[in-house]
This record gives C-alpha cells, structure tokens and sequence, in this order.
C-alpha cells in the first residue's frame, strides 16, 4: 500500500462485534489506521480526535442510529467519507441515506474485496475534492489579491492626475506658462498610459480565467509580428539608450495561433527587454527552425536576473525589485501572461539569465503544419 494510503484514517462503527473485527482487520492489513466502536455515540465522540477520512457506519444501531450519526458526521465536517452498511439493505434505505450525505451503500454480508474496493473509491472521492477545494480557495485568494493590486495600481495615477489638474488650473497668470501647461498635460498622459497598460493586462488575465485567451488558430509570420513592435517602440529605445537588433533569416517563420496573442507575447518580452536594459545596451531578435517548431530569443544586454528569483518570473504579480531591478514599474503581470500564451499554443518559455551581464528569453512555438518540411531545419 503506498504511503499516502497507510496516512488515512478510518472509523468503523457497528454494533456487531464480528462485523467491527472483520473490517478493522481488512482494512489495516493494507495500510489504513482503523478505530472501531460499537455505538453511534462513542463513534461520533471519538471524531474530533481520530479525524478519520473515511466513516463506515451501520444503519441499525441502538441508540444514536446511522442515519443520524451520517447526518452529524457530514454537519461536522462534510469532507468526511461515509460508507453506510446492513443487513436490511432497501432502495428506499439507499436513497435515504445518500440525501443524508453518505457516499456509498454497502449491503451485508460482504467480502473484504468489496470493502476494500468501496473505501479506495471513496478516499479517491475525498482526494479530488478537496483538491477541487483547495483550487478553488486559491483561485478566491488571488482573486482578492488581484482585486487589491489593481485597485491600488489605478488609484496612484488617479490621484497623480487630480493633482496635475490642480496645478494647471492655477497656471493661467504664471510666467512660462504655456511651457508649464505642456509639462503637466504630459505627466497627465504618462500616467494615463500607466492606468491603459494595467487595464489591458487585467482584461488578458481575464480572459485567461475564462480560457479564451488563444482560441484563434491562423497561419502568422512571427518576422512581420517582431518587426512591426520593433518599430512602435524606436522612440523608446531611442529614449533609453538602447540599439533594437532583429536577425531574423529572409524566409518566412510561420506558426499556428492567435495573432493577437503572438503581439502580446512578444511586445512583452521586447518592451521588456529595453526597460531592463541599461543606456548603450541592445536588444536582440533572432529566429531558428528547430525540428518543427519555431524559436525565437529575445536578448538583451541589462541587469540581469539574480538566480533566486528566475522560477518566480512567470508568477503572477512578481518583479525583481530594489537594487537588482533597474525599475520596478508595471503590473507584474506581463511574463505570466506570456507564459500562459505560449502554454496555450502548445509551445514552450525559458530563460537564460546573468547578472550585469543580460538576459536571454526564448520562445519555441510550434510551426504551421502548412510550411514546407525541412526548410531550413536543422538539429
């Protein structure tokens, strides 16, 4: 029996001393720690102690009956398991017994085969949903988190911008002032963009959640997709010192997906690319066929990425910051979405990194099915 199997916790309560003996001794010869008690008190006492996974219960007891020790058991915890067994084994008794919460119904007699067989299934029962629980919290906790980070996120710009406004509406009998009134009215617009930016990725995220992230699949050419992003952002590398470099071979680099996600993803990583750079530094494109898919590296010459924090790039929210990251301005957001947009189209991220050296991403893609085999392939 695996490890995992031998953990588990099982409650036998009957009122038959050959029945509590034969299910005790079945059930530990494979693994299970198994209590036993011969009536619905003692076993719903013993509860709160024992913290079984699994309930076996008979129906007709003295005393507390099973019916009512499976209804006390599932208000306790309902996670718990319940396996009602006995000897008057009716449909209506069935039905009974599973609007009450039991899982299972197990007529006697019985073999240690099918007992066996009922408890696997149910702890199996068990196992997924409290996976399903435990997914479903997580996905409440970030929720929440993202709720809280956007919220916060939107409300500095916001304030920012209240305070430019005042300034200009004070502007009018200043020296200067047309000079003065361009200044502000730029800082409203950086700031606008800040708040556009971190509405875009929070309309991807959810479009992720929902899983209709990639849906499109068409035939693109990443040269044109790579090129075109290169020269929206000329005047920002130009800004920030840093030289835009595509090598990128004469044919064609076809794939299968979504147009506008292959935009996402590489805008990303190429905008990254240049925010982390450092003045005089480059930024790289380059594209090899590797056995069917598409490989594109997206190089820069910057800061680097310390080796603690590369497994925690793709996360959600996550930035390198204090003296390691040039800047740590954006939502965080933008490498999990990259990941989850490769992921989707079937394809694959890493990252090569070194500090005040560069850092290397690399994305391979699967090729369009429609492009000639073995153009320009190679190991």
């Amino acid at each position: 029996m695996s490890e995992a199997a031998g953990q588990e916790a099982i409650l036998v309560i009957d009122d038959d001393h050959a029945i509590r003996l034969s299910c005790q001794k079945t059930l530990e010869r494979v693994g299970f720690r198994v209590e036993s008690f011969e009536d619905g008190a003692r076993g719903l006492e013993a509860l709160s102690s024992f913290k079984p996974s699994l309930v076996v219960v008979d129906l007709k007891m003295p005393g507390i009956s099973g019916m009512e020790v499976v209804k006390r058991v599932h208000e306790i915890d309902p996670e718990i398991i319940l396996v009602v067994i006995t000897g008057y084994a009716t449909i209506d008794t069935a039905v009974e017994a599973m609007k009450c919460g039991a899982y299972d119904f197990l007529p006697k007699p019985f073999s240690p085969e099918e007992l066996r067989l009922i408890v696997r299934r149910g702890l199996e029962r068990r196992r997924l949903s409290l996976e399903s629980n435990r997914g479903e919290l997580e996905r409440e906790i970030l929720k929440r988190r993202f709720v809280t980070f956007v919220s916060h996120q939107l409300h500095t710009p916001l304030v920012a911008i209240h305070q430019y406004i005042s300034v200009l509406k004070h502007l009018e009998n200043t020296e200067n002032a047309a000079a003065k009134r361009q200044e502000w009215f730029d800082r409203c617009l950086t700031r606008i963009e800040e708040m556009q930016a971190l509405i875009r990725d929070w309309l991807t995220i959810a479009r992720v959640e929902d899983k209709s992230l990639a849906k499109e699949r068409v035939s693109v050419d990443l040269k044109p997709v790579v090129t075109g992003i290169f020269e929206t952002y000329q005047d920002m590398a130009a800004a920030e010192n840093v030289t835009l470099e595509a090598r990128l071979p004469e044919e064609s680099y076809l794939v299968r997906g979504d147009r506008n996600c292959l935009n996402v993803l590489f805008d990303n990583l190429i905008v990254n690319a240049i925010k982390y750079n450092r003045p005089g530094g480059r930024v790289t494109v380059s594209a090899e066929m590797l056995n069917g898919e598409v490989a594109v590296s997206v190089a820069d010459t910057g800061v680097g990425i310390p080796e603690k924090y590369r497994q925690l790039l793709f996360q959600e929210f996550f930035r390198v910051g204090g003296e390691e990251g040039k800047r740590t301005s954006g939502s965080g957001l933008g490498l999990a979405i990259c990941k989850r947009i490769v992921s989707e189209m079937g394809g694959s991220i890493s990252v090569e990194s070194e500090v005040n050296v560069g850092s290397t991403f690399r994305v391979r893609l699967l090729r369009d099915r429609g492009q000639a085999e073995g153009k320009g392939t190679h190991e």
